[in-house]
Order: structure tokens, then sequence, then C-alpha cells
């Protein structure tokens, strides 16, 4: 029979995609722009790019799945986008990775995973100021790294941690380079459209054979097969089509296929495995993953099923050896969306699968070599060893194969110097393995390492009295104690009785991880922690974030003598006869220096575990509590069909994007509609239903409309800023718009041109800022029509203005990439400037957290929009940003200064976006989003004190769509609803009347706006339902835990707790004081 007659046994192959619980779910990935697959994947573990910048590299176990937290443990290595990395084929837990800052870094994971961040790779090699494209192992000689950068070629023995080979003969940026699987030649192909041949170890040029590939310059991408003579390339034609093609390397300038796909503009990423002569390709941004099985005949590429599914960011194969032979899997395709990572099973479908089916896996490579890099550099070529996927002939059986994660392929100049201790990744400081092992090497001096920075970091001795020898476990080990062993040590005498927990041995062990620790801890039936608000009071003030905090150098400097108190001569003496040991340990200066001003130097003398817990522990992030927010699962709920304005037309779809596009406030709206002559129509929000058809009455403003803003403390006042320079004053009467007019109740020319938006002041009455296309921005006097001040400074579109919530200060965010905080009274340039959103499409700016905090709104150079924090005082670089999505549609910010919720959506989208804006890290804490049933084109959200607090009714917004108008309430759950939620609804300040006139503002007698309370009348408080005298509250005798709270603060959480208490039925009586007991006698029997 013909072989073209011959079924393949591949061709059946079926992709099976798991159910989400199976997936890696809820993870953080961008658009990135790069040469690179995003993802890579090794017998133990999986590595894939994190967040919009793509500068940290997420890594986790190969099987794992389920949500994942933006807390996880991260490589935080570099600065810039990683463009590429690979897994090295014989160490599971080698990972090279490349980045857009010059630099490839080696790192070593752990056996069990990332237990903590980690920042300081195990080698580091640099490509002298030019970006690096892609990065690989060599397939059969062990410690031998291959990278590209620009149109160089470069090889590195990782064993001496140097470069062996470099060539520059590309004269274009290589897009892709892949081994032959025997490793003798490297095929690349480059930006100048050719694919070439390339031998490192031949004498002269290295460049053996060269021919015209893809005629786009766009990517493109090469992948050896196995070890035939083919090479395969896919990229695209001079119709911007997709193309593969296969050559073979014997007639290298005819191609033997080419095969023409679709029109997109995703490359498509070749996956081959060579021992099923399998292909997948992958397009990123499609949602389809292509199958074909190559063939050495015509016609050479046999289409098989084809999977649909998610969009793709990346893709890559799971080594043979890591699947699951016993159900007939014969390749494991790792599709990396934007928030999955989705494990695609290809299984071939059999009658039964209680066998192995040896057909279907011939031996393929193994893990293990006998061939160095030195060894291949100098002409020597060795196979690497085959192996058998048989369960039955493996020595683990059905287990997936997991080769060994070291020794590191590196080798050390000094002597007797062992792998661990050379190449063991440094403790950061503050961390627990650091904390508990201080003092166990303190005869050992740490050195310090290159690159570290002698401002951020100050060493500092710290000497210890010891009452009583350390505990000691059999191995010799000083045991790091817990925290009920520190408070026990720290009791008074008379107080010696309470007993302690013993610890075996097994416990003994784990007591040296501080989760471990704290978790037993919390565990532990002690009298002071036997309430459960008082243990997640603990464990909140106790966790730690180690994703968002940059990392620090975990090496020493020279000791500061300026920063330290110096010791009187008796305390010198007396310290000399009691200290045991020394133990140094790195602190933030910051923290030394606030300690010392507030303590006149105590806080330096608290033992090393105090100094470094309360160092770490002021961070803010989900436990395993939750999260510690109340409006972590705030819902927001539309407005009955009843309440809505519907039969809206001819919105207006011509709004500039520094407009919102709607306004609202407590009694109507004003939206704009097409058609020239700038027209707004005004409804009534007393008079809901279905609109007549016909002539909508509107405000006629003669000009094309640029923004409008009602008057936050005169609902009848509108005020509209045209392309004219003229901002138009309307006074709508108490019943509304009856017909169409054009007369306004006043006209204010502000500028000569243009006008981008106009701000009205949250505390003095007719005061307005306008900003213009000049790059001006003024403020008005609206009783005298008056120009009063004049801001200067921006040098390009002005985006957003945001006053402070004390009226004092203004921050503004331009096009120039600058984020600028004015005084407009005192001076008419910025007072603070800082770096801004990079992206140029808009972005939007508020105050938060009481005006310390700036919030920020734009897009990142790959136009994913982003929302960054700033401290208002230090505009230099962002507290953190957080990514969102791809959308050219900007985001509106909308903030509740009494929740410190943040509300983001844009125009067009579905989805409001929540977040709590805090003043510890991370600064940004994700709350549950609101999700519409349509898509909106404005939001308005009014003041506090419309609100129904009965409800639990914290914010209220009303939403324009295409045709409607509805209401939007943002409630908290909660059970007592009863009663009035003070721990939600603080005094709220008063915006919806004037706090100061104008005249009052520009003369500088500025007054705070006053407080009032939301409680209804008759309405009893969840913190008053049983008044008890609030008892005194000692202080802990360890700081570790965090900051101290305030007086006010603690007697309200007690009479929260004692007042639900009391409405719990309580009862001491057990189940078994009713059971019939036995004699004494049987007993004894």
């Amino acid at each position: 029979m013909a072989w073209r007659f011959k079924a393949s046994k591949y061709k059946n192959a079926a992709p099976i995609v798991p159910k989400a619980e199976a997936c890696v779910r809820e993870i953080c990935v961008g658009s990135y722009q790069t040469y690179g697959n995003n993802i890579a994947a090794s017998g133990a573990f999986m590595a894939f790019n994190w967040e919009h910048t793509g500068s940290s590299v997420a890594v986790l176990p190969l099987d794992d799945c389920g949500r994942k937290s933006k807390t996880m443990p991260l490589l935080h290595g570099h600065t810039d986008t990683v463009t590429d990395l690979k897994f090295s084929p014989f160490h599971d837990g080698l990972l090279a990775t490349a980045s857009q800052d010059c630099l490839v870094k080696i790192w070593h994971i752990p056996e069990k995973g990332l237990e903590q961040s980690l920042s300081d790779p195990e080698a580091i090699f640099s490509h002298k100021q030019r970006r690096v494209e892609t990065v690989g192992f060599h397939p059969t000689a062990d410690g031998l790294m291959y990278s590209t950068a620009a149109g160089c070629v470069a090889l590195f023995d990782l064993s001496t941690q140097k470069e062996i080979f470099s060539n520059n003969e590309h004269p274009e940026v290589i897009q892709s380079a892949s081994w032959r699987e025997d490793g003798s030649v490297l095929a690349t192909s480059c930006k100048d459209k050719n694919v070439r041949i390339f031998d490192p170890r031949a004498a002269g040029s290295p460049i053996q054979l060269t021919a015209e590939s893809h005629q786009s310059i766009k990517d493109s991408r090469v992948v050896w097969l196995g070890n035939q003579h083919r090479i395969l390339t896919t990229g695209f034609d001079a119709a911007r089509l997709r193309q593969v093609i296969i050559r073979d390397v014997r007639n290298f300038n005819t191609p033997e296929k080419t095969l023409e796909l679709d029109c997109s503009t995703g490359i498509l990423m070749p996956l081959f495995d060579p021992d099923t002569n399998m292909l997948f390709l992958a397009g990123k941004g499609d949602t389809t993953i292509n199958y074909l099985e190559i063939t050495d005949k015509d016609p050479y590429l046999i289409e098989g099923l084809r999977h649909t599914g998610e969009q793709t960011k990346g893709a890559c194969l799971v080594p043979k050896r890591a699947l699951k032979v016993m159900e007939a899997e014969v390749n494991r395709v790792l599709q990396l969306t934007s928030n999955m990572v989705i494990p695609i099973m290809y299984q071939v479908p059999r009658k039964t699968y209680r066998d192995f089916h040896a057909d279907l896996y011939p031996e393929t490579t193994g893990y293990k070599t006998e061939l160095v890099a030195g060894e291949w550099l100098n002409g020597s070529n060795q196979a690497v060893p085959k192996m058998s996927l048989d369960p039955a002939k493996r020595e683990h059986g059905d287990e997936p194969i997991i080769p060994r994660l070291g020794p590191k392929p590196f080798s050390s100049t000094t002597g007797d110097v062992s792998f661990d201790k050379v190449f063991a990744v440094p403790l950061a400081p503050g961390s627990h393995e650091n904390i508990s092992n201080v003092g166990q090497d303190s005869g050992v001096e740490m050195t310090p390492a290159q690159g570290a920075k002698p401002d951020l970091i100050v060493e500092i001795e710290i000497k210890k009295k010891h009452e009583r020898e350390p505990a000691v476990s059999g191995n010799g080990v000083q045991k790091s104690l817990t925290t009920s062993e520190r408070r026990k040590s720290s009791a008074d005498d008379d107080e010696s009785s309470d007993k302690i927990f013993e610890q075996n041995s097994e416990s003994s062990e784990n007591s040296t991880e501080g989760e471990d620790r704290t978790d037993a801890d919390l565990r532990r039936n002690c009298t002071s922690r036997s309430s459960f608000a008082e243990r997640r009071r603990i464990y909140e003030n106790r966790s730690k974030s180690q994703v968002d905090e940059k990392p620090q150098s975990p090496v020493p400097l020279r000791r500061e003598h300026s920063k330290v108190e110096p010791l009187k001569p008796n305390q010198q003496q007396q310290q000399q006869g009691n200290v045991i040991d020394t133990k140094r340990i790195s602190v933030p200066e910051g923290k030394l220096m606030e300690e010392h001003r507030r303590g006149n130097g105590a806080g330096l003398k608290k033992s090393a575990t105090e100094a470094a817990f309360s160092a770490a522990s002021t961070k803010r992030t989900s436990t395993v509590f939750g999260k510690v927010s109340k409006f972590r699962h705030l819902k927001g709920t539309p407005g009955h069909k009843s309440t809505h304005i519907e039969n809206l037309r001819n919105l207006s779809r011509q709004i500039p994007g520094e407009c919102n596009g709607f306004h609202a406030n407590q009694e109507r709206v004003a939206v704009p509609l097409s058609g020239p002559g700038g027209k707004i129509a005004i409804f009534e929000l007393s008079r809901p239903g279905r609109l007549p058809d016909g002539v909508i009455p509107s405000l006629v403003n003669g000009s094309n409309i640029m923004d409008f803003q009602w008057d936050p403390f005169d609902a009848q006042r509108l005020a509209v800023a045209c392309d004219d320079g003229i901002v138009k004053i309307w006074h709508i009467e108490a019943g509304g718009l009856s017909e169409p007019t054009n007369t306004p109740a006043g006209e204010l020319t502000a500028h000569l041109d243009k006008i981008y938006f106009i701000r009205f002041h949250p505390l003095a009455a007719d005061v307005l800022l306008t900003a213009s296309y000049d790059m001006t921005i003024k403020l008005w006097d609206l009783r005298t029509m008056t120009e009063k001040c004049s801001l200067s400074g921006h040098t390009d579109q002005i985006f957003d203005f945001a006053w402070s919530p004390c009226g004092r200060l203004g921050a503004t965010v331009c096009k120039d990439g600058k984020i600028r905080v004015y005084n407009p009274r005192k001076s008419e340039t910025p007072i603070r400037e800082g770096n801004g959103p990079v992206g140029t499409r808009g972005a939007r700016i508020t105050w938060a957290l009481e005006g310390h905090y700036i919030v920020c709104t734009g897009f990142d150079k790959v136009s994913e929009r982003q929302i960054s924090v700033y401290n208002a005082q230090k505009l230099s670089a962002p507290l953190n940003t957080a990514s969102l999505d791809v959308s050219p549609s900007i985001l509106i910010p909308f903030y509740d200064e009494d929740s410190s919720t943040l509300f983001v959506t844009g125009k067009g989208d579905s989805t409001i976006y929540c977040y709590e804006i805090t003043d510890e890290e991370p600064y940004i804490c994700p709350l549950s989003h609101h999700r519409c049933t349509s898509l909106h084109q404005g939001l308005s959200f009014l003041t506090k004190n419309h609100c129904d607090v009965a409800s639990v009714e914290f914010s209220k917004a009303y939403r324009l769509t295409n045709t409607t108008i509805e209401p939007l309430s943002f409630t908290v759950p909660r059970i007592k609803s009863e009663l009035f939620q003070d721990d939600l609804f603080p005094p709220t300040r008063i915006t919806w009347s004037a706090t100061l006139s104008s005249e009052d503002w520009f003369a500088s007698n500025d007054k705070a706006a006053p407080k009032v309370s939301l409680k209804p009348e008759g309405m009893e408080t969840l913190s008053s339902i049983q008044q008890v005298p609030a008892q005194p509250v000692k202080k802990p005798d360890h700081p570790q835990f965090g900051g101290q709270k305030s007086e006010y603060e603690v007697n309200k959480q007690q009479e929260i707790q004692k007042s639900v208490s009391a409405r719990m039925e309580f009862t001491t009586k057990l189940e078994q004081d009713d059971m019939e007991g036995v004699d004494e006698n049987e007993w004894q029997e």
C-alpha cells in the first residue's frame, strides 16, 4: 500500500482542555513586544512573564492549579521587560532569562519552588548596551547557553561564567534561533528577511548558508525539525499573509514547502515535537491553536484537529518525560492567556488506557549528558542518550520523570567552597529565614557584594543580653523561639507558672519558617488569643507582602557611627560582661532614623528578631483571613426599571477625551446630543420613564462642546465650555427645560483658543478653573466674571486637573508625561513635579487619603491601561502600579474619601473596577468589580448625603448607556442591616454646600469643611447596642506584630465585639455532660 494512504497514529490526536479549576487562574499577564514565547516549561516548573511591564517572572510547579495571589513570590531580577526565558534540558531548576535591560540572568529554582521572591541571580551576563532578544541552552552540552542581541550571537560557559564565542555578522536584529537536535549547527532568522545556518565552531565565517525567507520585516520564527536536514520557519509574506516554509539544508535556496494561511497580525509560534513530528502553531493574539503533522514527502504538512479557546499571549511544549503516558497523552501545550495558564492535553483515542501503548511513544531524548561546554567547543560531538517512557522500565513507574535540580553547573575560583555556599540566594533583610539564622553563625562576618547601595542599608551591631541559654536541638543547631516562647521569656516571675506548649523535633524544625510559626501560634489555645478578632488583628499586622516590595541589597555595609547613639562607659562595661554573641542584621536606613528620632536611640537596643519583625510587618496584604477591607465584597445594584430614563437618542460621540461626557447631580442630568449647535439635553431625575418621541429640549450653545459640569453647590447652574474659548453659564428653572433655548445666564470669554476642561472648586463658591490649548490654566471669580490667577509650566496638552480635598492645592497630568502640583494662590508655577504615565492617549488624576496621595490613571508604553498611586510629597516614581487591560478608552476615576474606594471605568466599558487605596503596601487593593449588563457611555456619582445609609448604601451613581440613564447603588452586605453601621459611615465632609465664598478663598482665608454624621434619626448604631465602658488596653510586650492603634480605634473595636457577642447565644454545657458514665471498678477491669 502506498505510503500516502497509510494512516498516522497521531492523526486523531484530540485537544482536551481541563476545567477552570485545573488551570492556573487570576494571574496578571500583559502584552509584550518581544521575540520570545513569554512562557517556558521544564519537567518540574513553568515560568512566565508577570504584570504589564513583564520585568518580573512567575515560577510555579508544573502541575499547579487554582487561583494565584498578586502577592505570590516572583523573580525580581530585571529592570525592563523580560524578552525570552528558557529552562535547561538537563536541570529542571535552571532558568535563563533575557531582558531589554541588556542582561541575561541565570536562576536556580529550589526543589519545592519559590517560597519567597528572589532578586539575586546565580550569574549575570551583559550584552553591552544591546537589548537581548532570545536566550536558550545547547541541546547536548551541559552548561552551554546562547543568547542573541541585535545582530550578535554569543555563547556562554556557565561553569566558568565567561563568554566563549561572539559573532556580529548578522546585519539586522536576530528574531529567532534554533539548534539542531545533535547540537552541531544553529539556524537563525533575521530582520533582513534572510534565514541562515550558523556553525560557531567553523573555521572562518560561522555563517555557512544563507537564503531569502519571508518577505516582511515583521517577526519571524525558525525551528529545526529534530535531527533531520530540514528547518521550518513562520513569518509574513509581502502581502502580510502568514506563511509556513519548510527548507532542506541540502537545497537551501529553494523552499520544500510553502503554506500560506490567513491575514493576521500575530506571529505564529511553532512548537515541534521531533518524536511524533507533531507541529503546533499558536499565534499571538489568536484564539485558535493549529495542529499539523509533518511528513518527509508531499504534502509535507497534514492538518489535524484545531483547538479554539482563549486569546493566546504565549505558548510552549511540556517535556515528554512529564507527560501522562498511561492516559495516551502524546503532547501537552501550555497556553498563556491574559489571566490563565491552560494545560491543553493532546490525547490519542484508544479503547483502553490500562496498558502502556508503546507504538505512541518512541524512545525520547534523555536528560543526562556527559558533554560539557569546553569539550563541545573543541569539536567533540556526543548525542544525548535516549530513554524509554514505559513506566515498567522506569525507576518510579508512571510518575513524571524529574531530573535532579542540582548541583548547579557552575564552578568557583576559590578553593574549598561548596556549591550550596557559593550559589545560595542571599536572604533579604527582615525575612523569616534571615531572622531565624541571626546569631547562629556569629563568628562569620558578611562581606559586601558588588553593586550594593551604601545610602540604603546600614549595618547595625546589636548586642543582646541573655538571661537564659538558648534552646538547642539535638543536632546542635539553635532553635528560633516561637511567639509564645518569646512572650514567656518576657513575662514577669509571678507569671512563671503559665504553661508553654512542648514542641517535638518536627515542630522545632519547622519553627524556623515564619509562616509555619505564625500558624502554630494561632492554633494554640492561649488566653491572649482566645478571640478570633484578636487573632485576625495580629495576623493582619503580622502579614507581609513580598511581591510589591522592591528588593533591597541583603549585604550590610559599613556601620555609620553618626546614626547610632554612643554607649556610656558603664553601659559598655555591663554589656561586655553579659554579651554571649554578636548578631549582625541589616535594617533599612529610613526605619533606623525613625526609631532613633522617636525613642532617642532606644529602637536600636531591640533584639534582632524584634527589629526585623517591626521593619517587615508594616505591609498590608491578603491574609489567611481574607481581605482586610470592609468593602471587599461591595455589591453594585442597578435601580428598578421604573427609575430609568429610557428612549434616549442622538447621543453625541464627538465629545473630547478630556470630558467625561456625562454629569449628574441630585436633581437632573446633562447629556450631550449629536448634531450642529453644541446641544446639551437636561433630564429631570424626578420624572423617570420613557421619553416621548420628537424634539428633546436642550441647551443650544452654538459651538462644539468641549466640557460641561454642574455647580456642586447649585443644582440649577451648569457651566459649558466651547471650542471658541467661551464658557457659558446656564440656569435651569425648577421645572426643567420645556423647549430648546440658546440664551445663557452669562458668558465668560476665558481663552482665545479651545478649552480642554473646566473644574469647579470643591469648597469655595463661584470659583471656576479653565484649561486651554494655549497650555495655561486660569481661575475665575464667577461673581465678578474676572480672572484671578493664571498657572503655567505645561509643555504639552493638559489631560486633567484635580483639586485637593482641602481646596488649597491642585494636581495636573500632562501629555508630556509629567504630574505637577500647584498652589494657585501663591505661585503660578508648579511646586512639585514628577513622572506620570508614559502613554499619550490620555490620563486622569485625583487625590486620595485626605490629600496625602495622588491616584493617576493612564496608559503604559504598550497601550495597557494602568492605575498608579503616588505620594503627594514625592512624585518621582509611583508607589505601585496596577494594570488592567488593553483598551483605547481612558479610565475615569471616582474616589469616595469616606471608604477610600476608587471606582474606575471608561466610555464603552461594561465593567466598573473597584479598588481600595491604602497608605500601606500594596497601596492598591482590588475589591469586587461590578459588571454591567450593557456598555455605558458615562458614569457620574452623587454626593454622600444622597446615599441610603439605612440600606448600607455607601455610594450612589447614575450610569448613561446608549438608550437609558440608570441609577446604580453600591452597598456592603451586612447581617445587622437594621442598625447604623458606624464603622462604614464615619462623619463625612459637607461637599454639597459652600464652605467659604470666592472672596474669602482668593484672600487665602481658608476654612476646613465641616463634618456631619449620616446617622438617621431614631436608628441605633452598631457600636451602641450595648454600651460597655472601655477597659484600659494593655500595650503589647512585643511590637513585632505591627504599628499601634489609637485609643479611639481600640475602644471602638472592643465595643463592636462585645455588642455582637451579647446578641449571640453562649453556653458552657458540653454534650458529654448528659451522658451516663461508668463505675470505677469497670475502669480497673
